[in-house]
């Protein structure tokens, strides 16, 4: 299948882009992304070559922009499915259209591969750009689905048609910095997130009923925000990072008022679970917590839908939250601390976690993933509540010190070891043992007994021709292994259900 070309500044006008097709899926939750070089600007504060992070709309994959080219990774099972390296350039963001070979990139790092101004839309079976976007101004976060491209600024929003990158919105906002927005990638429902014009405002923009609502979410500047799957729900964090509040998109109204935490931190992802029964929150404490959204395990709770006293209870309730011990008190104390004493506390922590970390609500059941920015990937399972337990770990990308600590330690020169005897490092450096000369003359060892009747001789050029059958001549190279292009490639591993 073949999408329309684009018009705007296409690399080559006779060859459109080719689209793979896309399987809608109903549950789909939008992308959580993060900025690892806005976190560590000196190049030698970051552990890892990694400058960006962000899973793609169904949580199945996750990019990761690099100082050469960018990664792709598969969730379930984890292993890297593709690697694109650029000659000379880093790439500072990296947006995936769910399983498909389109992505937007923005270069970055020290070296960008393109200026941090312009989007490239990049096709990875033609190994080419076939679109761009220029601004004035640097671009801090890009969202994609089948039929938008979304590019936000410091102080704008910018909204366009995918096929042929023709702009349909442009909207202002407080001064971004990092780059907040949240895009419902389901076809169904055509919803976007950013913030307002005020301090603390959230804006949902619901192109379908031609509808806007302005949230006053917080006193102070946001720090994050989410929509759910169908973009019912937005989630909102300010900069304090203590409160976690989710709004209806449509009337602005508050539903729940999640607490993170007593002290200051920075939220560094929201996170909704496909069927909003969960959300989920990481912050620089070290810690994702796990929230309920519905004690009965139902979907939470919207202005006129019945309440769940009214429902009968489900089998798989999900766990409560926990609150306070004294919210017996919240209707005798007056004021802020009623507000604190009603808070709900999440019900499940990964804790522990030594980097700043996005969170994503993995493929099987009750189960957190979280993606370091020191190229640590864990998997966890909340189903009890309280400390998750930790079910698979790995290392997608080591760090200099990784690297050091992998190597064996007769390789460094500092430590004088010599590799041990069986290893087959230990022939090619002299043995560190002194030489002992005999003290006296070597007893003699007596004659080999022969046979009484001598084994047949075999004919010479039979096994002349096995040898030369079974060991290949020195000045013989062997064949080379098998060359695949960039495309079997790519529609092997980053193909799937969505492609």
């Amino acid at each position: 299948r073949r999408a329309p070309p684009l018009a705007a500044r296409r690399a080559d006008a006779d060859r459109p882009p080719s689209t793979p097709p896309i399987t809608p899926r109903a549950n789909r939750a939008p992308a959580a992304a993060m900025d690892v070089s806005v976190m560590f600007p000196d190049k030698h504060l970051r552990k890892t070559e990694m400058l960006f992070v962000s899973f793609n709309q169904d949580f199945g994959c996750f990019a990761c922009g690099t100082d050469t080219g960018f990664r792709i990774f598969n969730v379930d099972p984890f292993k890297e499915t593709f690697r694109r390296v650029f000659n000379g350039g880093g790439i500072g963001i990296v947006e995936m259209l769910f399983r498909c070979n389109l992505l937007a990139i923005v270069g970055g790092g020290r070296s960008p591969r393109y200026p941090p101004n312009k989007v490239m839309v990049w096709d990875d079976h033609q190994n080419r750009c076939i679109g761009e976007l220029s601004f004035r101004s640097d671009v801090r976060a890009v969202k994609l689905r089948r039929d938008r491209v979304v590019v936000v600024l410091a102080t704008k929003v910018y909204v366009y048609r995918f096929s042929d990158l023709k702009l349909l919105d442009q909207i202002n906002t407080q001064p971004n910095p990092r780059g907040l927005v949240a895009l419902c990638p389901t076809p169904q429902h055509n919803v976007l997130a950013c913030p307002g014009v005020n301090r603390g405002h959230a804006r949902v923009e619901l192109y379908d009923a031609r509808k806007s609502t302005v949230i006053t979410a917080h006193e102070s500047d946001l720090a994050r925000l989410a929509l759910s799957t169908d973009g019912a729900l937005v989630a909102t964090a300010s900069d304090k990072g203590t409160l976690i509040r989710v709004f209806d998109s449509h009337s602005g109204a508050q539903l729940r008022e999640l607490r993170r935490g007593v002290d200051r931190a920075t939220v560094y992802s929201i996170v909704f679970d496909p069927e909003a029964k969960y959300l989920a929150c990481s912050s620089d404490k070290g810690t994702v917590h796990v929230f309920s959204l519905n004690a009965d395990g139902s979907r939470a709770l919207r202005p006129g839908a019945p309440r769940p006293n009214d429902r009968q209870p489900s089998g798989d309730a999900a766990p409560a939250n926990t609150k306070s011990n004294l919210s017996f008190l919240r209707k005798v104390v007056p004021g802020l601390a009623s507000a604190y004493l009603e808070s709900e506390w999440s019900f499940a922590q990964v804790r522990g976690l030594d980097a700043p970390t996005i969170c994503a609500f993995g493929a099987q059941p009750n189960t957190i993933i979280s993606v370091g920015a020191d190229g640590s990937f864990l998997v966890s399972r909340f189903a009890e509540g309280g400390e998750c337990e930790r079910i698979a770990y790995h290392k997608f990308i080591k760090s200099k010190e990784d690297e050091d600590f992998d190597k064996p330690p007769w390789e460094d020169p500092s430590t004088g070891m010599t590799p041990p005897p069986g290893h087959a490092a230990a022939h090619d450096r002299p043995s560190a043992l002194p030489k002992v000369e005999p003290s006296g003359p070597l007893p003699e060892i007596p004659p080999e007994p022969r046979a009484l009747v001598p084994p047949p001789a075999p004919s010479a050029k039979p096994a002349e021709a096995a040898d030369e059958a079974r060991t290949p001549a020195r000045d013989e190279e062997p064949p080379p292994p098998p060359e695949f292009g960039a495309e079997s490639i790519y529609h092997e591993t980053m193909t799937g259900d969505d492609s």
